[in-house]
Order: C-alpha cells, then sequence, then structure tokens
C-alpha cells in the first residue's frame, strides 16, 4: 500500500469518483488507500458535493506551510500518552476542525474545543491550550467564553487552584438540552407572530406551520437526549456487551 500524502494525480481520481457516485471505500479500493484516507481528505475539503482536487491540493500544501514553522517549536509542545501515532492524531484534528467549521463554529473554537476533545484527561488550562495551539492567550480566552456561551465546556478549579477548562459527556447533554431551550423559544415567538398578523393569512398560516415544525422537532430531540443520555456513559466495551446480551443466539 502506499505511504505518504495523497499526489495531485490521486486527488483528480478521488473527483472523478465522486462525480460518478462511487463510495468512500470502492474509491480507496482504486487507490490502494484506507478508506479513512479519502473520508478524511473528502471532508476536510469540501464535503462529497464540493470536493475540487485542484483546490484541496492547494489547501493541504497551505497546512503543511503553516506546520513548518511549529515543527521548529516541537520541544515545546506536551507529550502525548499511550503511544498515540502523532501524524495521525494531526490530521483527525484537522479533519475534526473542519467539520465544526462546516457546521457553523468559528474556527479558533473549533481549534479548542477539538484540542480538549483529543486530550486524554478532558481537561486543559489556558496556558497548556496556548502551548498546544500556538496561538495568543487572548485567543483562547475569546474562544472558552464562546464554547462556555453554547455550553460546550466548563471552568473548574484543580487542586492546584488552577483554573482548567473540562469537556465531558454530560455536556455534550447539556448543550443538546441548550439546543432544546432554543427551540421551544422560536416556538414562542413563531406562534406570537402568527397572532400579531392576524387568524387564516398567508404569513400566519406560515408561522404556524413552523411552530408546529419545531415543536415537534424540540420534544423528540428532548425525549431522545434523555433516552440516549447514560450512552455517553457507558463505556464501548460494556455497551456492546449489553447489546449481545439482548439479542441472544
Amino acid at each position: 500500500m502506499p505511504g505518504g500524502r495523497l499526489t495531485h494525480a490521486e486527488r483528480r481520481q478521488i473527483a472523478l469518483g465522486l462525480a460518478d457516485g462511487l463510495a468512500y471505500a470502492e474509491i480507496a479500493r482504486g487507490l490502494d488507500r484506507p478508506t479513512s484516507t479519502v473520508t478524511r481528505e473528502v471532508m476536510r475539503n469540501g464535503g462529497p458535493t464540493g470536493y475540487r482536487a485542484d483546490l484541496a491540493h492547494r489547501a493541504t500544501e497551505r497546512r503543511a506551510q503553516r506546520r513548518r514553522p511549529a515543527s521548529s517549536r516541537g520541544a515545546q509542545s506536551a507529550p502525548r500518552p499511550h503511544g498515540h501515532d502523532a501524524e495521525a492524531l494531526r490530521e483527525y484534528e484537522e479533519t475534526f476542525t473542519d467539520v465544526l467549521i462546516a457546521s457553523g463554529v468559528p474556527k479558533m473554537m473549533a481549534r479548542v474545543l477539538v484540542c480538549l476533545y483529543t486530550t486524554d484527561s478532558g481537561s486543559l488550562t489556558a496556558a497548556e491550550l496556548v502551548q498546544r495551539l500556538q496561538v495568543s492567550p487572548a485567543s483562547i480566552s475569546k474562544a472558552i467564553a464562546f464554547l462556555e456561551r453554547h455550553t460546550l465546556v466548563r471552568r473548574e478549579r484543580d487542586e492546584r487552584r488552577r483554573e482548567r477548562y473540562v469537556v465531558d459527556g454530560d455536556l455534550y447533554y447539556q448543550s443538546m438540552m441548550a439546543s432544546v431551550r432554543d427551540i421551544t423559544r422560536q416556538v414562542e415567538v413563531a406562534r406570537q407572530g402568527a397572532d400579531v398578523l392576524g387568524p387564516d393569512t398567508p404569513a400566519a398560516v406560515r408561522l404556524e406551520n413552523i411552530a408546529r415544525y419545531l415543536d415537534f422537532v424540540g420534544e423528540s430531540l428532548a425525549r431522545a437526549a434523555e433516552q440516549a443520555r447514560e450512552i455517553l456513559y457507558t463505556p464501548p466495551k460494556e455497551a456492546l456487551d449489553g447489546g449481545a446480551n439482548d439479542h441472544p443466539e
């Protein structure tokens, strides 16, 4: 299997495969590459409908150039435990960051969140984030403020009285419930508008339909979040064993 980064010719082949409606696994087999390599490449560069070989190749070159100055400061980077493959982890973090950015999370906030999620402890100080991401303390402070507003991180003090920023499963649940509250407010405002515009007017009907739709989505989301909450605290192996016991042969 060829190693190293994708070549321009391989990226053109990926683009052709996507245009032909091929699955990632099929494209990967044609390149003799892992499916994960093709998946990361596509998701990092516009997704299956927006992928362009030339743009992807230039973007990869720019990312490589941005990493070179940081590599000279490699001795400052905190070591990664558990034998993580540094290059694979860096590529994964870039992919995760790009996915968050595509969903509307600002770039620095996405980088901080991914850094926290891929840290085994699930928590870092501001100084550690500055060191890992090679950005200013002000950038970290702004990013944390944004993430806190969206219930994606929380602050706590460690035994040395240092402020740490933490991510865990419950925060994902709390963030989901915050989304439910936002939807509920939108339902209320839409129904207020329907009352103001008067019954049976086209605008009022439109707003009422939006309210009913969002009301259903909000209730379904809240119910699913509650039902799935235990998954956030169940070790994967235990969850798999439980599933096997639910379906005996």
